[in-house]
């Protein structure tokens, strides 16, 4: 067995999230460290927070705007934002991004006011 894993996006079904559709890599449950998703913000998500992940955003195409604790921070492409546990946040406007979750993302973390 190697030491490594490849994924490919184009490869992953793309399901139903609550910021619009994603692609979640490596979230086959046989890694507990960390889950890349590709993510296509399509709608205003709902305010949520999580107990245990920290999520990194990479801004790869569109505009619009992160709330993160109540803050609006404005994002374009090759935004980075990292969100650390306990940080209610959502993402407003049209955007494709990368997700990093760390560690892998388990929808049971997922919280809502």
């Amino acid at each position: 067995m190697p030491n490594y894993r490849i994924a490919r996006f184009g490869e992953i079904e793309q399901i139903a999230c609550p910021c619009g559709l994603t692609r979640r890599a490596f979230a086959d449950g046989a890694n507990a460290a960390a889950t890349v998703h590709l993510v296509e913000i399509s709608q205003d998500s709902r305010v949520h927070y999580h107990k245990k992940l920290t999520e990194i955003y990479l801004v790869l195409e569109g505009s619009g705007y992160l709330e993160l604790d109540g803050e609006r921070v404005a994002v374009e492409p090759l935004s980075v934002v990292m969100i650390q546990p306990g940080c209610r946040h959502r993402a407003v406007g049209r955007m494709k991004i990368v997700n990093t979750s760390i560690p892998a993302f388990d929808p049971a973390d997922e919280w809502f006011d």
